[in-house]
């Protein structure tokens, strides 16, 4: 497709793969939702057996100790060593993004400190059905490690086995985590959120999931905290001719591999590399989402296109690129340059893939130990600073009708002037 001069709103929505109108899965997943607050792990284990685990009991929704070391042990060592590097740079990331606590001495006399206090406990949900996805454990868990939460447990879908995938079990292990439950879809964001006899409520849950997952954490906020409402994964390519058209075409195949609702789109000023690009995907297997070549009159323009589309990932690829992605602002992520393939953000290159989608990148932030931390503000008034404030206080205090306030303010600087 060719971008149009003006206005970018409506290619943005057309670029966009809407998804198809269920009215009924928001009624679906409160009753859902419902059922595990009546019947807790009972209504675990019906679900469980309803998708695919016929055995399932209420013994096997906890993961066993013995479970988890089998799982490891099971782990062949290329990817017990993947795990372990991949946990490493994603650490080292989070921990150089932990926040901390900030004192500020003001000109009155006052002192507040900001403290970044931990969430006592945290639930992480690692989704299953088609594969298992041991990255996106490593995403929610390591940085509320770094963050010093005091409890996480992992939640995933059981296999027919009755238990998570091995891949997830042993990831867990590797971590250090010994709570893992094997639930999925709604349900499992119900028991996090509300408990049951076997699993213990937490403060926030944080993973992707599929939509029912997504209307769940929807549903469940204000009793909990979220790390966001993820759509489905999309890309946005900037390149031009000094980019590889191989290396651009497999990475919007990549991106095409997570489904048929997650968009793949390149955005060009040359219609050679575009040719050159599409003569790429026609060679590749069909891809199984939609992949968009889009040509733009200008690499300005399609740097306008990007920040309008607010991707999750954003690849630019271009002389230049360095300083264009100082200039973005609305991305969940940013890969700049040839060798920056979205993937090495999935796995390995220590940036968290758990990201804004959908447009959220405008106002929405990478999953990061921040999700895990509120901020506490502790307040000291010293006494000159109460007799610099109290005539402000007072004055604002009166104009809002709010006399207690005033004159809870007032008693302290009679009482210092008493003591004088």
């Amino acid at each position: 497709m060719s971008l149009p001069v003006g206005d970018l709103t409506e290619v943005v929505s057309s670029l966009r793969v809407a998804s198809e109108a269920d009215n009924s899965r928001a009624e679906h997943v409160s009753g859902m939702i419902a059922d595990v607050r009546a019947r807790g792990d009972d209504a675990l284990v019906d679900d469980a057996r309803r998708f695919g685990a016929p055995g399932f009991s209420r013994d096997d929704v906890r993961v066993s100790s013995q479970a988890m070391g089998e799982a490891v042990a099971r782990m062949h060592g290329d990817l017990r060593d993947a795990i372990l590097m991949a946990t490493a740079q994603i650490r080292a990331t989070a921990e150089a993004l932990a926040p901390r606590d900030t004192e500020v001495a003001l000109s009155a006399g006052q002192r507040i400190t900001s403290r970044a206090v931990p969430v006592n406990a945290a639930g992480c949900y690692v989704p299953g059905g088609r594969a298992a996805y041991p990255s996106s454990l490593l995403m929610t868990a390591v940085p509320a490690q770094v963050a010093g939460v005091g409890r996480i447990a992992v939640i995933s879908p059981p296999d027919d086995d009755g238990r998570p995938s091995d891949l997830i079990v042993g990831a867990a292990a590797l971590l250090g985590i010994d709570e893992v439950y094997a639930a999925g879809g709604a349900s499992a964001i119900a028991a996090l959120a509300y408990g049951t006899a076997t699993i213990a409520p937490v403060d926030v849950i944080t993973g992707p999931g599929n939509a029912w997952v997504t209307e769940a954490k929807r549903q469940v906020f204000g009793t909990v905290g979220i790390d966001g409402l993820a759509g489905p994964s999309e890309v946005l390519i900037v390149a031009d001719v000094t980019a590889d058209p191989r290396a651009i075409a497999l990475d919007l195949l990549a991106q095409a591999e997570h489904g048929p609702d997650s968009p793949a789109i390149l955005a060009s000023d040359s219609s050679a590399f575009i040719d050159a690009v599409e003569v790429v995907l026609a060679e590749e297997p069909p891809n199984i989402g939609p992949v968009t070549l889009v040509e733009c009159p200008s690499r300005a323009r399609a740097l306008e296109l990007a920040d309008a589309f607010a991707p999750e990932h954003l690849e630019l690829c271009f002389n230049g690129a360095a300083e264009a992605a100082r200039r973005v602002r609305c991305a969940g992520a940013v890969f700049v340059g040839p060798n920056c393939a979205t993937a090495f953000g999935d796995y390995v290159a220590g940036s968290n893939h758990v990201l804004p989608t959908g447009g959220s990148a405008r106002f929405a932030s990478a999953l990061g130990p921040a999700t895990y931390t509120r901020r506490m503000s502790v307040v000291d008034m010293t006494d000159d600073a109460v007799e610099t404030l109290v005539p402000h206080l007072s004055v604002l205090a009166e104009a809002e009708g709010f006399e207690m306030h005033r004159r809870s303010a007032e008693i302290r600087s009679a009482g210092m002037r008493e003591k004088a």
